[in-house]
């Protein structure tokens, strides 16, 4: 079976008391927090910085700290994170001018990386860089905001990026953002996802460790 991770996105939390929504995902049995971090300009909206992820870290959080940075040019900001506590930090192709440089700008400060693929970006950027992936991320939603719907071509995506993994022999994990419920995770799973990134499917429930169960309890079903 398959190591599942679940990482509640705080792009729905409440900002307003996020310290403590931190805490009572996590305490709810939550295994990364993950932040999307957009920047107005290689998408279409503003988020959080390094100095959320910081906050965090002085405020007591120990679980990995898994960063989606939406930023063009990405470069600048990767050292900001990873100073800043972040324990996975991944980005777009398209936000970088040299993908080998940037992934290894993000290992030589300490952190593991990844590459992130929208719903029409091609696979071929793996091509070359398998060997120094912790991550891939795909968007099953075009990135920008919370709340949106799956794309179900992303299944198809999922199981072609799970062969190129296993292919490579390398030990990458596979996520998966956007639109990830209780109804389509098992689904998800069984395309080849191994981490999940939910926000308004966890912090829009009144209860965070029903609905984590719940999501879990449909992976534990999953066939793969």
């Amino acid at each position: 079976m398959r190591d599942y991770w679940i990482a509640p996105s705080i792009l729905s939390a409440d900002f307003a008391r996020l310290g403590a929504e931190v805490d009572a995902v996590l305490a709810a049995g939550a295994d990364l927090v993950h932040f999307d971090v957009m920047d107005n300009h290689y998408v279409p909206n503003l988020t959080v910085g390094p100095l959320v992820c910081q906050a965090l870290r002085n405020h007591g959080v120990t679980a990995p700290i898994d960063a989606h940075l939406m930023v063009k040019p990405v470069d600048r900001i990767i050292p900001d994170f990873a100073q800043a506590g972040a324990s996975y930090i991944t980005f777009h192709p398209e936000a970088s001018e040299h993908i080998d440089r940037s992934l290894q700008l993000i290992r030589d400060c300490g952190c593991k990386c990844g590459l992130v693929f929208n719903p029409a970006t091609p696979l071929h950027y793996l091509n070359h860089v398998m060997d120094k992936l912790d991550m891939v991320l795909l968007m099953a939603v075009n990135p920008g905001f919370g709340g949106q719907r799956f794309i179900e071509g992303t299944l198809a995506k999922l199981r072609e990026t799970r062969r190129l993994i296993a292919e490579s022999g390398y030990p990458i994990r596979l996520e998966v953002d956007g639109g990830v419920k209780i109804d389509n995770i098992r689904a998800i799973a069984e395309a080849g996802a191994d981490t999940f990134v939910a926000g308004s499917a966890i912090f829009n429930t009144p209860d965070y460790r029903a609905t984590l169960a719940a999501l879990r309890a449909e992976l534990a079903n999953a066939n793969v």
